[in-house]
């Protein structure tokens, strides 16, 4: 223990610097466990589509779902959800929808507004469209 107290006398930011970090992670940690947006796994999706019809909603660019998609996935520009023009999502309010993207990153945001526009159920694909290509899942075209 006077060993660690020594070390952080000695290298002050050094130890700001992994306080800061470790401070983060449990924020970060602590607000994903708290956001109604859930991130959900392939499997996951899997079920709910089979047992609660749930709507898949595809983010990526026009050009990358033409080239490949999830099975029953509607494609939804960014744009359209962030200027509310979710037609067609309107039957689906009490469903669930997952979101996804390409890599699971930007489908969290997306996923937050759709949950403020009053769907009930809303969640992202972790990992996105990549983590499902990975777990050589079927993709249609």
């Amino acid at each position: 223990m006077e060993q660690l107290i020594t070390f952080a006398e000695n290298n002050a930011m050094l130890s700001m610097a992994w306080l800061a970090i470790a401070s983060m992670l449990v924020f970060i940690t602590i607000k994903s466990k708290l956001s109604p947006v859930k991130e959900i796994n392939t499997q996951e999706l899997t079920l709910l589509v089979n047992r609660e019809d749930a709507q898949v909603i595809d983010i990526r660019s026009e050009a990358d779902f033409k080239k490949g998609h999830i099975l029953g996935s509607k494609h939804l520009a960014v744009e359209k959800i962030n200027n509310n023009q979710l037609q067609g999502l309107e039957k689906a309010k009490d469903k669930p929808i997952i979101v996804v993207c390409t890599a699971g990153m930007t489908a969290l945001p997306v996923a937050r507004k759709l949950l403020k526009a009053g769907f009930s159920q809303v969640s992202s694909l972790k990992g996105g469209f990549s983590g499902w290509q990975s777990a050589n899942l079927p993709v249609t075209k």
